[in-house]
């Protein structure tokens, strides 16, 4: 059996560094990056009353009906 040589191992180990680096920057960008169905979530935590609340608009009915009375 031949023993690997220098190009070889410079070969493997370029290769496993290359690889390291590829999985390194897509954890980083999957870690920074929002599923599209978390992104409300993501607003409401990021800034809290930038959303209206789901019941607003009933609870915006319900006191123009009080108004009225």
């Amino acid at each position: 059996m031949e023993k690997p040589n220098k190009n070889r191992k410079i070969f493997i180990v370029v290769l496993i560094l290359f690889v390291a680096l590829f999985i390194y920057i897509s954890y980083d960008m999957s870690s920074r990056t929002t599923a599209p169905w978390n992104r409300p979530k993501q607003l409401n935590r990021a800034l809290p009353g930038a959303l209206p609340d789901s019941d607003s608009l009933k609870l915006d009915s319900l006191l123009e009906e009080a108004d009225k009375k």
